[in-house]
């Protein structure tokens, strides 16, 4: 492979596995919040238990989603100089304010979320807990006006061998933005509500003694992944209507991607909308179910890796579409054996994450709710038991 390919391929790879985080944080977010709400609603100390439990996967892939997100950032200067220069006054506003919103909000309300169990009025605990959903919404966001600027350029002109940005407005109204950025939230829901699922089914097929809570916490895997489903593949097939004339003619990697992300959006349509939500007060019973529910669990992730890849490799040879090639958006300078290093290096970190947070989240879910750390009293604070006389 040539230096191109293999920087195309060294992106392609970080950024696969990094998405993977991603999409399971955008899912598990609003769930927790939800959660969260219904235990300050009502008190009831089982929804206290399904907000700490499933918070505590929540935290887990956010945290080790954070580094692979920092790897991401080093290739924009490592490998792709070139994309920085001719568009960095238009390209980097989106990526400036996804940094703020994720590295400073986001993650400052985590942090009060995670240490003010306990310490916090419950109100303004769950404020932060939905101020983290809205932030890594708006996080999102703003990664999605990156992208599609690079799908569709507008809001720019050429000033000499640059862009120029002329109309912020634009970025927040392009075409490319309007229907995929709710796909990726669709895309997040289907996740998060499938791992619900399946780690909900693992534990009840096992005859877990907390039945209960995983009854509710399947039923409300199967809603969610509903909506995310319908919201998913809805705006997955309208967005064909502003694709760019000829984008994916001739194309193979793009059309091998989409064929794959159809298939398995369909496939997902057909058992969440069809099947599983019209028996959803059965499923918890039906044990034989618990095993195909399981085996799905994979799926909303392979869909969205496939998505991704249509709509990347859709753009070539282009960069940014009929603007830059991704020939002349490369650092100059780099070598074979340098980028193979890095290559290496990336995916080998990346994909060492990627297993410990399968392992980590792995471990919660067979464990159960029974010895959560997240929401546990603090040693200092832990009420003192009450000592009797005889």
């Amino acid at each position: 492979m040539d230096v191109l390919d293999l920087a195309r391929l060294q992106f392609a790879l970080t950024g696969s596995l990094h998405f993977l985080f991603v999409v399971l944080t955008l899912g598990l977010a609003p769930l927790v919040a939800i959660m969260h709400t219904r235990w300050v609603r009502s008190g009831n100390p089982l929804h206290e238990h399904l907000t700490r439990f499933w918070g505590q996967i929540y935290v887990i892939n956010y945290a080790l989603g954070i580094v692979t997100g920092l790897v991401m950032e080093f290739q924009f200067g490592l490998s792709w100089s070139g994309l920085s220069h001719y568009a960095g006054d238009v390209f980097g506003a989106p990526l400036a304010m996804e940094t703020l919103i994720a590295f400073f909000l986001e993650s400052t309300f985590l942090g009060l979320w995670i240490f003010g169990w306990h310490r916090l009025r419950k109100g303004l605990h769950l404020a932060c807990i939905w101020i983290v959903t809205l932030t890594a919404y708006g996080s999102a966001f703003y990664i999605m006006v990156a992208n599609s600027f690079l799908q569709n350029p507008v809001g720019s002109v050429v000033d000499g061998d640059r862009l120029r940005l002329t109309d912020f407005g634009a970025l927040m109204t392009n075409k490319a933005l309007v229907l995929s950025f709710p796909h990726v939230l669709g895309a997040g829901l289907a996740a998060g509500g499938f791992v619900v699922m399946g780690a909900s089914a693992y534990q009840l097929l096992r005859r877990t003694a907390y039945a209960e809570f995983f009854t509710k916490s399947l039923r409300t895997g199967v809603v969610v992944s509903a909506v995310g489903v319908l919201l998913a593949v809805a705006t997955g097939y309208a967005q064909f209507g502003v694709v760019q004339e000829g984008k994916f003619n001739g194309n193979t990697g793009a059309a091998t991607g989409l064929g794959f992300m159809v298939l398995i959006g369909e496939l997902l349509q057909l058992v969440v909308l069809l099947m599983l939500l019209p028996v959803i007060y059965w499923l918890p019973r039906w044990r034989w179910t618990h095993p195909i529910l399981m085996i799905m669990t994979p799926l909303p992730f392979l869909a969205a890796v496939f998505g991704w890849m249509a709509r990347e490799i859709g753009r070539q040879p282009w960069m940014i579409w009929e603007r830059l090639t991704v020939a002349d958006a490369m650092s100059p300078g780099l070598t074979s054996g340098m980028v193979t290093a890095s290559l290496i290096g990336f995916t080998a970190v990346l994909g060492l994450l990627a297993v410990v947070d399968y392992v980590l989240i792995a471990r919660v879910v067979r464990r159960g709710p029974g010895d959560l750390a997240l929401g546990a009293w603090p040693l200092a604070t832990t009420p003192a038991p009450v000592r009797m006389e005889v």
